[in-house]
This record gives structure tokens, C-alpha cells and sequence, in this order.
């Protein structure tokens, strides 16, 4: 059978620990010191002012600088002249040069920092101080603008589930209690009043409740939950008072395992990003050469060679070469689509996975509890009249099991109260359960399990279209048990939607009997489906559909599930129903288990592919446009910095807007 223990742990972090401060550090942001101090500042709880002040009298002083050399101001020379613009760069420039200077001694010589200080040194000695101060200035301005990026895209997420009560209201001695969530332990009372967010996992013990669960599963519309049920952090009371019995620990509970699982989502970077890092470390030091070149070279082939023109040429070449807003782009792009992502209640495990989802051309689906509401109702007993005695000891037995098969078989004979003893309990993977009673063996399980023990049974069962348990005693066949288990309302809608997308082939691996399969697939038009599947044979099979796809994704929810999720190129697990060790393995989890978000996550990789490429390519021909009128003289200082500027500014507002395609919808409940 197979086992998926009914959970709603929400997901499990691969490694129990505390969220990291940061969710892009030094290496993701492409820069050292200044960028990411800069990002630091505007991170913290308060703007770091200084910083603007600084540019801000910075672009004045260089605004009146140029202003007195257009009216030519005779007192505007000389010393004055190089002092003024010298205070302007100053103000600016420090937080670059610095930077060059201390990578310079620890041996780093080719990175942006070194080429802005080059470039403006020699822009200075060749006495064009406005345009010294510009490339400063606006490569300064263009920092601070990739910086509130940057936390406008983290932020994005983390103002989702980021927002954790300091405080639990906990019943101890009789009395409610404010402390601190982290001392609650498992099994104690807590109290949630109206308005407030829930601060740990817990069963509902007062009920029915409704909670605004938007936080998790980016839902706006609230749901209702009854007494037993539980509820997760993170998710608002919007009843009355209600007492929840914890179910975890502070840091296992839901709101934590999600904000540490987002904070490691960074540190996994796509093939474009690791390409696009690998490549600045390659290209920069090119272009320094190149530059060096284009000082050099001309020497030996111009007649009438001007040093002060060439060495004005390979400046421009530097302040354009500066790779920089390509490499602080492409990250932000994915963090657009972690954002997006989490928006919508899907959760990205790295941003890899955005890249390879939107390559997925084969998706293959788990059945229970993925395509169909993995809670079969027992409709149908055959004979009517059998045993009750013999009925009493399969409750007994499937007492043993958390199958969903079990529970449906509790739930219809929750009036008998069992005292059947049993001995010798086995599960036997993908067929059932049997067990010894009064010194006869009593089996209860699928057709295959009848099989093994060679027990006669009629054969209208090999086909019969529903899922069925049959029961064995003593050798005999007695009767057996037919179950429904419900399409999930959204699966035809996913499956049309898949299909127009241009997914190639969608299957279905169950261990549930062919004729149970086949019917489900038929209703949602899958290309492919395979039943009474074994786990070693659900993910044989996986692997034979994996040798002839581009990239594979599987679908799923249960322990049995877990090899197939690690298998798949990547792996979707349901991040309600889904057990734990789905959960863990899965890449990307599914906060509400709504199929509809299949289709949006592919779309959400896809869109996020889409913006790094055009990001890559803005950025690649524009400077390549200007690093060659620059080496022909016809762009200047001014062209280069502004075409910089005007790049990084671009390719920032591209790799934001990915949240604006993909926010929820507000909706209202009905009345």
C-alpha cells in the first residue's frame, strides 16, 4: 500500500537552523565592499542618509561646476577650478576608491572598482574634471538605485512570512501566559485572539475558525477550519478567542521552516547566473588589456600619434567595460521569481529550479493525494452479508495502517470497537496488510496480495474500475471493500493548461490497480498511466520516461514518492497533504496543493528566463555599441556613463516587474 500519512506540515528544512541575516551576500550581488555596504545601509531598519546627502552635494557642486565653465567665470580656473570638482568627487568617490586600493593589496586587481578609479584618475589629469565626477556620481547613483532593488525584491518576501509574533500566549497553571514562542513546548495550550497571527503549529481545539492563510498559500480569500484540525503559523484569526495544542517548536513550525527555506533559495544559483559570474571574472580583465591596447597600439601604427586623445579613448573604454549592473541584474531576476513565487504560495527550493522548470517538457503525476483528494470514501461491501466477525478483525488490522485505504475503512465502521487480537502485523509494500489471528492468517489488500498466497477469488475482480481491498482468511477468499476517491476540481483545468503551454507528455505512475488508473486518466486526458506499481518499479519507470524527456518533473505527495521527487529533474511536492520526507526532497512545494499552480510555476520560470536573457542581451549590446564608438573617439566620457547608468537602470526595472505579472488577485468572499 502506500503509505501517506496525512500531514499538514507545511515543509521541512533540510538542516534544523535559524535563518540566515542576509538573502544576498557579497558573491550574489556581483560587487565587494561598496555595493553590498551600500545594500547593507538601505537594508537596515533605517536609511543610511549620509549616502544620498553625499551624492546630492555631490551632483550640485558638479552642476555649478559645469554652469561656471559655460559662462566662463574668470575666477573659475586654475587651482579653484580643480579644488571644486576635487570636493565633488571626493564626496563620492571614496566609497570606490577605497575599495580599488584595499583589493589591490590583497592582489584583486580586475574589478569595477579599479576601472572607475582609473578611468577618473585619468580623466582628472587630462583636466576633465566634470566628467572625473560624473562617472563617479552616476556610477554611485546607479548603486543606490540597484540597491533599493534589490530589497524591494527580498522584501517581497519576506514581508509574506516574515512577520513573527514575539509573543505566545501560553496556558500554565491554569492561567494564559505571555512568553517567549521558543519556550512553548510541544502539547501546550495556546491562545490566538481575534486579529491576531498564529505563532506555532497546533490542533484547533475550539471550532469551527476562520483563518486568513494568505501568508502560506498567497490565497486572499479565508478559509474555515474545524475542531482537530491544524493550523499553521503564520495564518490570522479572523473568529473569535481560540486555543490551539502546539504541534512543534518554534523554530520546526511552519512560518520558520518557509523564511529559512526562501533565505537558502539564493544561495542556489541558476547556469545563467554561475555563467555570468564565471564570465565577469574572465571579462574584465580583457577589457583592462584591451584598453591598455588601445592606448598603446596606435603608437606604433598613427602618424600623428596624440597620447592625451588615446589615453581619453581607452577611459571611455574602461567606465563602459564595467560589468557590474550585468552581474547585479541577473540575480535580481531570479529573486523576481523566488518573489513571484511566494506571492503565490510556491515555494522555490533555488533559483536553479526556475530555470530548469521552465524546460520541463514531461510532468508525471502521483495519484492519491496528488490528481485525485487521497481520502477514498468506502462505498461498497460485497457480499452485503459477510462476517461481521471477520469484519471486526480487518478494522483491527487496518488500525495498524495510515494508508488512506485505513482510514476510510475506520471512518465507515467507527462503531465497532475492536479487541481482536493480532499478532505477527506486516505491510507488504504496494499490496496490504496481514497479520495472524487465532492462529489463521488473515490478509487485506489488493488482488496482487491474494495472488502471492495463492487464494481463488472471482475474477470479475482483475478489472474491476474501482479500488477495492480484499479479504482472505484461513486461505479463503471472503468478500471485499470498494472505495472512490475524488478527482481534485482543478486537475482537468491543469491538465488543459499544461497542454497549452506545450508540455509533450503528461503521466500518471500509481500503485493502485490498472483499471483505477486508466479510469482517472482518462477523465483527464493524460497521455500516459501506469498502475500497480511497486516503488522500485514507480521509479524504474520514471527513469525510462527520463531517458527519452529534456527535463522531467514529478509530482507528488508520499513517503514512496520521495525517490521519485529526488530522481526528477525537478521535483513538485504538496506542501499541505504532502509527508514530510516529500516535502524535504521535493524542489519546489506546493503551499495548498492547488494543481493550478503547476502550470503558474512553469510560467513563473519561464517569465524569469525570459527578462534574464533580454537583461543579458540589453546590456551586452549596448556596451558593445559603445566600447566601439568609444575606441573610435565618437563617444565620450559623458556617452559612456550615462549608457552605463542607463543599462543597469533598465535591466533593474526588467528583473522587478516579474512580481507585477504574477501578484494574486484580490478576491472577495462570498456572502
Amino acid at each position: 500500500m502506500k503509505d501517506s500519512t496525512e500531514q499538514t506540515d507545511t515543509l521541512e528544512a533540510t538542516e534544523k537552523a535559524q535563518p540566515s541575516a542576509s538573502f544576498l551576500d557579497a558573491e550574489g550581488c556581483g560587487c565587494d565592499s561598496h555595493a553590498c555596504s551600500t545594500h547593507a545601509s538601505i537594508e537596515g531598519s533605517t536609511f543610511d542618509w549620509k549616502l544620498y546627502w553625499q551624492a546630492g552635494v555631490s551632483f550640485i557642486l558638479l552642476a555649478l561646476g559645469i554652469g561656471f565653465d559655460f559662462f566662463d567665470s574668470s575666477w573659475f580656473e586654475g587651482v579653484p577650478r580643480f579644488l571644486w570638482f576635487a570636493v565633488a568627487y571626493v564626496l563620492v568617490a571614496y566609497q570606490v576608491v577605497g575599495p580599488a586600493v584595499r583589493n589591490l593589496v590583497k592582489g584583486s586587481i580586475f574589478n569595477e572598482f579599479f576601472l572607475m578609479t582609473i578611468a577618473t584618475f585619468g580623466a582628472f589629469y587630462l583636466g576633465e574634471y566634470a566628467e572625473g565626477v560624473a562617472v563617479m556620481l552616476f556610477y554611485t547613483i546607479g548603486e543606490h538605485f540597484q540597491a533599493l532593488a534589490v530589497k524591494r525584491s527580498k522584501n517581497s518576501i519576506k514581508n509574506l512570512i516574515d512577520a513573527r509574533p514575539d509573543k505566545a500566549f501560553v496556558k500554565r497553571n491554569g492561567v494564559f501566559r505571555a512568553i517567549d514562542p521558543k519556550q512553548v513546548k510541544i502539547g501546550e495550550v495556546i491562545q490566538v485572539k481575534a486579529g491576531e497571527k498564529v505563532v506555532l503549529d497546533g490542533a484547533l481545539l475550539s471550532g469551527p475558525a476562520e483563518f486568513n492563510t494568505a501568508a502560506l498559500t498567497g490565497e486572499s480569500v479565508p478559509r474555515v477550519y474545524e475542531k482537530g484540525d491544524k493550523v499553521l503559523s503564520g495564518m490570522i484569526n479572523l473568529s473569535g478567542l481560540i486555543e490551539l495544542q502546539v504541534a512543534s517548536r518554534f523554530e520546526d513550525s511552519a512560518l520558520s521552516r518557509i523564511l529559512y527555506l526562501v533565505e537558502q533559495a539564493g544561495s542556489r544559483k541558476a547556469t545563467t547566473q554561475k555563467f555570468i559570474s564565471k564570465f565577469a571574472k574572465v571579462y574584465t580583465p580583457i577589457v583592462v588589456f584591451l584598453a591598455l591596447g588601445l592606448l598603446l597600439v596606435p603608437m606604433l601604427i598613427v602618424a600623428e600619434y596624440d597620447f592625451q586623445e588615446w589615453l581619453y579613448r581607452a577611459l571611455v573604454f574602461l567606465v563602459i567595460s564595467c560589468p557590474c549592473a550585468l552581474v547585479i541584474s541577473i540575480p535580481l531576476g531570479y529573486f523576481g521569481g523566488l518573489g513571484a513565487g511566494a506571492q503565490n504560495g510556491i515555494l522555490f527550493k533555488g533559483a536553479n529550479y526556475l530555470d530548469v522548470l521552465a524546460k520541463v517538457d514531461t510532468i508525471v503525476f502521483d495519484k492519491t493525494g496528488t490528481l485525485t483528494e487521497g481520502k477514498l470514501r468506502l462505498t461498497g461491501i460485497s457480499p452485503t452479508d459477510i462476517d461481521p466477525n471477520v469484519i471486526e478483525k480487518v478494522v483491527a488490522l487496518e488500525m495498524a495502517s495510515t494508508h488512506p485505504v485505513a482510514k476510510a475503512i475506520a471512518e465507515r465502521f467507527s462503531e465497532i470497537d475492536s479487541t481482536t487480537k493480532l499478532e505477527e502485523i506486516r505491510e507488504h509494500a504496494g499490496m496490504g496488510l496481514s497479520a495472524f489471528t487465532e492462529e489463521k492468517l488473515l490478509l487485506a489488500g489488493n488482488i496482487n496480495l491474494l495472488d502471492k498466497h495463492n487464494i481463488e477469488y472471482p475474477a470479475a475482480l482483475k478489472n474491476h474500475p474501482s479500488t477495492l481491498i480484499a479479504i482472505a482468511m484461513d486461505g479463503k477468499y471472503q468478500g471485499h471493500f470498494t472505495f472512490e476517491d475524488e478527482i481534485k476540481p482543478d486537475a482537468r483545468q491543469m491538465v488543459g493548461q499544461l497542454k497549452k503551454l506545450g508540455a509533450k507528455r503528461l503521466a500518471m505512475l500509481s500503485g493502485d490497480r490498472s483499471s483505477v488508473a486508466e479510469k482517472v486518466a482518462t477523465k483527464l486526458g493524460l497521455s500516459d498511466f501506469h498502475g500497480e506499481l511497486l516503488p522500485e518499479e514507480k521509479l524504474k519507470k520514471l527513469e525510462e520516461l527520463k531517458s527519452t524527456s529534456s527535463k522531467i518533473a514529478f509530482v507528488g505527495d508520499g513517503i514512496n514518492d520521495a525517490p521519485a521527487l529526488a530522481l526528477a529533474d525537478v521535483g513538485i511536492a504538496m506542501g499541505g497533504m504532502g509527508t514530510d520526507a516529500a516535502i524535504e526532497t521535493a524542489d519546489v512545494v506546493l503551499q495548498d496543493d492547488r494543481l493550478l499552480k503547476i502550470p503558474l510555476a512553469i510560467q513563473i520560470g519561464r517569465k524569469t528566463r525570459e527578462i534574464v536573457w533580454k537583461n543579458i542581451g540589453l546590456a551586452f549590446g549596448v556596451k558593445a555599441l559603445v566600447l566601439i564608438l568609444g575606441g573610435m573617439g565618437i563617444a565620450s566620457l559623458w556617452e559612456a556613463v550615462f549608457a552605463d547608468v542607463g543599462v543597469a537602470l533598465l535591466a533593474i526595472l526588467n528583473a522587478v516587474r516579474i512580481q507585477k505579472f504574477y501578484r494574486p488577485k484580490k478576491t472577495t468572499p462570498a456572502k
